[in-house]
């Protein structure tokens, strides 16, 4: 997560868990910018994660660009996982605030004012009303997000400003799919809603971001996708970004929302990263749409990438993915770097045409 407090203590920031679970979005947050904290260690259904700081695979993963304050643990024999994590994630939040409190008497290096959540309706100066849709990973204990400090697995989709994600009322419980994981740090600092921020009052309107949950099974997906399509229509959207957070079981949450807004007559635009081989030639969606046809790439899940030798790793000594040493020069899957193939546009891969030869 990113350093962030509302006032000395937290003062209202990561509601439910820090702060009270009050509504947020308002008033003034106080970012330690170019800071993050982050956990390393061993939990169940956790999936090893890399960041790479040194040249040239530094720019697989956005946390190589930070300044990280890496949190070590190593639980007591016998010790409930449930509790780990739910200690280690209070724990880190009260730290990333204790951080950001610690800068609260500095003069800003820059302000920026968010515009408040308006309800549906035609866009200011006619222009288009575009907002995104971002689902969370719900499937369980370790792979679970919480909103206002509750579990979001049996909720409804709901429509947030942009200020609320600032103040950190969706914070991450979920250590899946490294490269297409949603830090906490990626909901305070959404790429997405960033881009769109961006251009309001320009070329479009923000109309708002839409959470909704990923279950696990068919009915779910259709039931939570029908009302997030809905709530996009009564908010006034006339076109939405769709992403996704895990592997290709979202792939299904992600097109099914992208049919049942075309079917709205709301432009769809999907985030996916692909699945396509180690040579890309396998099919590269699980579930693509039927109707919507608008689709990003953000890499190859499957590709390998080769690691050089290092001197200090933490987090651990071995990387079990390859079983080797944690310092040896190793080959993985482009799925193990932490944030490389963010299905919210955090990552730093593009593409280009290839030049004949």
């Amino acid at each position: 997560m990113e350093p962030r407090t509302k006032g000395r203590g937290g003062a209202g920031i990561f509601p439910g868990l820090l702060g009270p679970a009050r509504p947020q979005g308002r008033g003034q947050t106080h970012v330690l910018r170019g800071a993050a904290v982050v956990a390393a260690g061993f939990l169940p259904r956790a999936q090893e994660a890399v960041v790479d700081m040194t040249a040239p695979m530094a720019e697989l993963s956005p946390l190589a660009n930070t300044h990280n304050l890496v949190v070590e643990f190593d639980p007591p024999e016998g010790a409930d996982w449930g509790a780990v994590s739910a200690g280690l994630r209070q724990g880190m939040l009260a730290l990333a605030a204790h951080l950001a409190d610690a800068a609260l008497d500095a003069p800003p290096d820059h302000e920026e004012t968010l515009p408040p959540l308006r309800a549906g309706g035609r866009g200011k100066d006619g222009l288009p009303r575009v907002g995104a849709i971002t689902n969370l990973q719900t499937q369980g204990t370790f792979k679970e997000t919480f909103v206002y400090g509750r579990s979001f697995t049996a909720a409804l989709p709901t429509l947030l400003g942009p200020g609320e994600l600032d103040d950190g009322a969706v914070v991450s419980g979920q250590f899946g799919h490294p490269s297409l994981k949603n830090p906490t740090y990626l909901y305070q600092n959404h790429p997405v809603v960033a881009a769109l921020l961006d251009r309001h009052g320009t070329d479009l309107d923000f109309a708002g971001v839409v959470i909704s949950p990923e279950p696990v099974d068919q009915v779910g997906k259709e039931l939570v996708s029908a009302h997030a399509a809905r709530l996009c229509a009564d908010a006034g959207f006339d076109a939405a970004l769709v992403t996704k957070e895990g592997g290709g079981n979202a792939d299904a949450d992600v097109a099914l929302k992208m049919d049942r807004l075309e079917e709205l007559g709301i432009a769809a635009v999907g985030l996916f990263a692909e699945m396509a081989g180690p040579d890309g030639t396998a099919p590269s969606i699980v579930v693509p749409p039927n109707r919507a046809t608008a689709m990003v790439s953000t890499g190859n899940y499957d590709e390998k990438v080769k690691l050089a030798q290092t001197e200090r790793a933490l987090g651990g000594d071995r990387v079990v993915l390859v079983d080797q040493p944690a310092t040896d020069p190793m080959e993985l899957p482009t799925a193990a770097f932490y944030g490389a193939l963010s299905p919210l546009g955090w990552g730093c891969l593009t593409c280009k045409e290839t030049v004949p030869s």
